[in-house]
């Protein structure tokens, strides 16, 4: 039988309560919601009663929390339940992975918010290629956006490079109307919006202008040795191997490269992904690492979260089916 065990803490004197429990208590209520200690709040006097680890499991999420607030990080519901989640698998301190902060812009802050994208902005840090895979929503290209801005700013690279394959399910680019950067331009949108998140769109043009920003479709990759760089290659799921192996053999001095990839969005109208083989052929080679991005890493709304652990888990239970009709 456990014993029952009592953890009082303090809040340091120069944080706001309601920053840390929310309007009315609403964040509060939503910590006692996932575990089963008392919880009683005195000033800045945190009390929590209950089960031995569980009590000592909430007093650490506070104390996350409250170094999440002195690193400005607003907490919301959803913000707290990455902390709890990050603290019961632990995986990492809920305030290191909020402390990293990538970029700043127009005071709007980016930075990680899960283990998992902690680990893959890491990863982009140490090593010359980094692959990024997981579901939509997990932040893949975004980050690997802010680290080539940043790095552009630091004069780490002297020019950012941005592509993805023209391929989406059904449509062909022969078919729609305009010139080559008229037809592509749907294709390369949102790799635009994502640089405007980050940078003035003046700044940004004219940076585009000058051949210091570079949104292009894979193919015009080809032939080419990309020095001194930060390159990002976006929806690499709709690569073949012949096109990754293309575009990774474009590699030049001085560069980084970040390939983002989500294997179960395939819109190849026919054969195999290179993202989806490339990892057998580079899995043990040095300076390349590849980060699995889980739907617990989804930042969208959290109906997003479940939406995609709800695929995942039906796609799981189709394959396991699909194997047992056939062993």
């Amino acid at each position: 039988m456990t014993q029952p065990s009592q953890v009082r803490l303090v809040a340091p004197a120069d944080l706001s309560m309601v920053d840390v429990l929310g309007e009315g208590d609403h964040l509060l209520k939503l910590i006692e919601d996932q575990f089963e200690s008392d919880i009683t709040v005195r000033g800045n006097e945190i009390t929590i009663s209950g089960d031995v680890a569980e009590a000592q499991a909430v007093s650490a999420l506070f104390t996350e929390l409250f170094g999440m607030v002195k690193e400005r990080e607003p907490l919301t519901p959803d913000s707290i339940d990455r902390a709890i989640d990050m603290l019961k698998r632990g995986e990492c301190s809920p305030s290191t992975v909020f402390s990293d902060v990538i970029l700043t812009h127009r005071g709007k802050t980016i930075r990680p918010k899960t283990a998992g994208q902690k680990r893959y902005v890491d990863a982009i840090r140490v090593n010359t290629v980094t692959f990024g895979i997981g579901p939509a929503g997990t932040g893949k290209t975004y980050l690997a956006m802010a680290m080539a801005v940043d790095a552009l700013r630091k004069k780490e690279v002297g020019r950012i490079i941005l592509t993805r394959p023209a391929v989406e399910a059904g449509e062909k680019l022969g078919y729609l109307p305009g010139t080559l950067y008229e037809k592509v331009d749907p294709y390369l949108r949102p790799l635009y919006d994502a640089l405007f998140d980050m940078m003035d769109i003046e700044k940004s043009t004219s940076l585009t202008e000058r051949g210091v920003i570079e949104v292009a479709p894979l193919a015009f990759m080809r032939g080419r040795t990309l020095n001194d760089s930060f390159v990002i290659l976006d929806e690499a799921q709709n690569t073949s191997p012949e096109q990754m192996k293309m575009f990774l053999t474009r590699l030049g001095f001085g560069s980084k490269v970040v390939i983002t990839g989500d294997v179960t969005q395939i819109d190849l109208p026919a054969g195999a992904s290179g993202l989806k083989q490339v990892r057998d052929i580079l899995g043990e080679v040095d300076d390349v690492a590849f980060v699995e991005l889980q739907p617990r890493d989804v930042v969208r709304h959290r109906l997003v979260q479940r939406i995609v652990t709800a695929y995942h888990a039906y796609d799981e239970a189709r394959q396991g089916a699909h194997e047992q009709g056939h062993g």
